[in-house]
This record gives C-alpha cells, structure tokens and sequence, in this order.
C-alpha cells in the first residue's frame, strides 16, 4: 500500500464546486503527469467575488479552509477545452469520480501537487 498520496490545495469556494462534482476541471498554469487520487485542501484564502457569483449553497464562513476536504481522481492534463471550467490559457486538470469527506481534516497545504501521508485520511485507510 502507498505510504503518501498528492494532495493539491486550491482556494474556497473552487476545493467546494471540485469535490461536490460540480466543477470537472482545475486550471493550473503547469502540466503534471500524476494521474489517479487527488486529495483537495481548502486553503485559507476564499475567493469572496466567486462565491458570490456561484452561489455556493454555504455561507462564507461555514466554508472549510484549512482542511482537506475531499478527493478526485485526476483523469487527464490537457489544454484542449472540453469544459466550459477550462481556461484557455491553462492546463486543464480535468477530475473525475468526486467525494466530499464528511469530516474536513486539518491540515497545512503547499504550493504545487505535495504529498499527505495516507495515514492522515480515515476515508484512504478504510478502503
């Protein structure tokens, strides 16, 4: 069994719309080759204007920051758009197979994909 799994850290309320599968793509300026399991950290930063205009069903406050909120699988890296979530500029993270996890677990993100040991997420050691 895998000792570590990627984890990504986006900001609220996109880690919401991603593990709730209502956004099926992740805009990153740079490619990754990973492919599978993506854990999705909530970073503490929210982008207020987006949850306005989304209208995530949470009040701004009630949203998990700091946390690993859920997970995706990571299906493929491309800069053709076939998601209207796709930014042209942007290598498309394109996810798949979403899980929200009932508990957000506590946790410091990191800039890029970094690893979580798989200890750390009960949903992981479960399965």
């Amino acid at each position: 069994m895998k000792k570590t799994i990627k984890c990504l850290s986006v900001w609220q309320p996109w880690a919401w719309l991603l593990v709730h599968g209502i956004k099926d793509v992740e805009n990153r300026y740079w490619y990754t080759n990973h492919r599978g399991i993506v854990l999705i950290h909530a970073s503490k930063r929210i982008d207020t204007q987006s949850l306005h205009y989304y209208r995530v069903e949470y009040d701004m406050h009630d949203l998990p920051v700091g946390a690993i909120v859920g997970q995706v699988e990571l299906t493929a890296c491309t800069r053709i758009v076939q998601s209207e979530w796709h930014d042209p500029e942007q290598w498309g993270w394109y996810v798949a197979k979403p899980v929200v996890y009932t508990n957000p677990i506590p946790y410091r993100g990191r800039q890029k994909l970094f690893d979580v040991p798989v200890s750390v997420v009960p949903e992981l050691m479960a399965a």
